[in-house]
């Protein structure tokens, strides 16, 4: 059993918010498990894995979303490749750089991480501990 059930970042443009993290999603292996626009939210999943869930939507209590000073949320990539595609994808769709796709050998050797916010100032990393040729 895992420690994550789901992470669920709050937006106030899911329009936006849906069309940022939809690349990055599809550069990382996830799937679309749902996207109900009329609340608006949406989720991703590992293709066949129930958990956890990475979600997207306007925050429950209804007021303005904001993001968190010192919260990151790091989503691993099934390759060093893709960490690259996902930072990409994320560039190009209104992301704003907070640290370019490399190693970080002061986490440890093969940690190779890219790191960003989206449209509306949620920081993100993207990473992957895997040797270069795994």
């Amino acid at each position: 059993m895992g420690m994550i059930s789901h992470v669920y970042i709050g937006v106030n443009d899911f329009d936006q918010a849906f069309t940022f993290y939809s690349p990055i999603m599809q550069a990382l292996g996830f799937a679309l498990k749902f996207r109900e626009p009329d609340y608006p939210w949406a989720g991703w999943m590992e293709p066949g894995v129930p958990r956890p869930l990475f979600l997207v939507g306007r925050p429950w209590d209804g007021k303005a979303a904001q993001p968190g000073n010192g919260q990151m949320v790091a989503l691993l990539a099934p390759s060093r490749a893709a960490v690259d595609a996902a930072y990409a994808a994320a560039l190009a769709n209104g992301g704003a750089d907070e640290g370019a796709p490399g190693l970080r050998p002061h986490y440890h050797p093969n940690y190779y991480g890219a790191y960003f916010r989206d449209p509306e100032g949620n920081k993100l990393c993207v990473c992957c501990h895997d040797p270069a040729d795994h």
